[in-house]
């Protein structure tokens, strides 16, 4: 089958045309770069900008289903690219997906479209969306593009929506690593001596882009399937990954409230620094720390993640090796 994958460059789109591959699909692999030489065997790399109408389009020709994985992700309160891509882009891909004819479309959401802070500590397919102006520009760009993307299901295109948990594990060759990977990168070499307390949703990539398969087959129209794993604290997360390499892990949390009571002071300084670690965003979600129920995804999927402790094994044995757990003939773009 020909398929078509937009962000195929990125750490969740890497990891998605290796799944998409290995089940024999022709894909057309699209971002704004693309690698040099020939990479695995029955992918095309083009470039394309989910911006442009007449670029998609163009990509586009010939798929029979297309995955949407481009978006721009940031902590930040205020981001104008951000919300173009996360909304617009959505929708100018969905409408060239509709005028080139592609049976079915499937969109990687986030967990950040449905509103974490008010959820009243659950999270399923029902919950608050982010629709509050308070929140930060990611989590309403996110909603943003699926009220986007349904305005062309109405019109006639068969999409699917997912909305990933925390995505960490191999293979991730993002430069930065994403920023899960990054904290556990540091705990596996011993370099984590506390951690911020709270928890999280977490989902092994490739999970996610099981589950991006598996809505592509199963899922029925319009519907939003949250592909989840399992809640842990980032203390306990983190002593995992040093447990792994042998290394000493955190000793201690410290209190997420008691952060988020000095960000007011350290979030500008963070700004100067052009890091947007230290603000309302990366701390929200572990102060709330939701059950995410992805048991939709499991009944009408199919969809089954991984235990966390064989992510947490596989990722660190990534770093040691990133060519390990490659396919065969794989490159990645430098």
């Amino acid at each position: 089958m020909k398929v078509a994958v937009t962000g195929a460059a990125g750490y969740l789109g890497t990891n998605l045309l290796r799944l998409l591959t290995e089940h024999g699909h022709q894909v057309t692999a699209i971002d704004r770069a693309v690698p040099g030489a020939a990479t695995a065997p029955g992918v095309t790399w083009v470039r394309g900008d989910v911006l442009d109408p007449a670029s998609m389009r163009t990509v586009l020709a010939g798929a029979e289903v297309v995955y949407h994985l481009v978006a721009v992700i940031t902590l930040a309160e205020k981001n104008d690219l951000a919300w173009r891509v996360n909304t617009e882009g959505v929708r100018v891909v969905a409408e060239a997906a509709l005028a080139v004819g592609a049976r079915r479309m499937v969109h990687a959401s986030s967990i950040h479209a449905f509103d974490q802070y008010s959820c009243g500590g659950r999270i399923d397919e029902r919950a608050a969306r982010s629709t509050d102006p308070a929140l930060p520009v990611y989590d309403r760009s996110k909603w943003a593009g699926e009220v986007e993307l349904r305005k062309v299901i109405d019109q006639g295109l068969d999409a699917v929506l997912c909305n990933p948990t925390g995505v960490f594990g191999p293979l991730d060759y993002s430069k930065p690593l994403s920023r899960i990977n990054r904290t556990l990168k540091d705990a596996a070499l011993g370099r984590v001596p506390a951690m911020i307390g709270g928890g999280f949703d977490l989902v092994d990539v490739r999970d996610v882009a099981q589950g991006l398969l598996l809505a592509g087959e199963r899922g029925r129209t319009g519907e939003n399937y949250l592909l989840g794993g399992s809640m842990i604290s980032m203390l306990e997360l983190c002593r995992v990954a040093a447990a792994h390499s042998g290394k000493k892990g955190p000793k201690f949390a410290i209190p997420p409230k008691l952060v988020s009571g000095v960000i007011p002071v350290l979030a500008p300084i963070g700004k100067l620094f052009n890091s947007d670690i230290v603000s309302k965003a990366a701390l929200g979600a572990l102060i709330s720390a939701p059950i995410v129920d992805h048991g939709k995804a499991a009944r009408e999927l199919g969809y089954q993640p991984r235990p966390l402790d064989e992510t947490v094994r596989d990722l660190v044995a990534f770093f040691d090796d990133p060519t390990r757990l490659a396919p065969p003939g794989a490159r990645r773009i430098a």
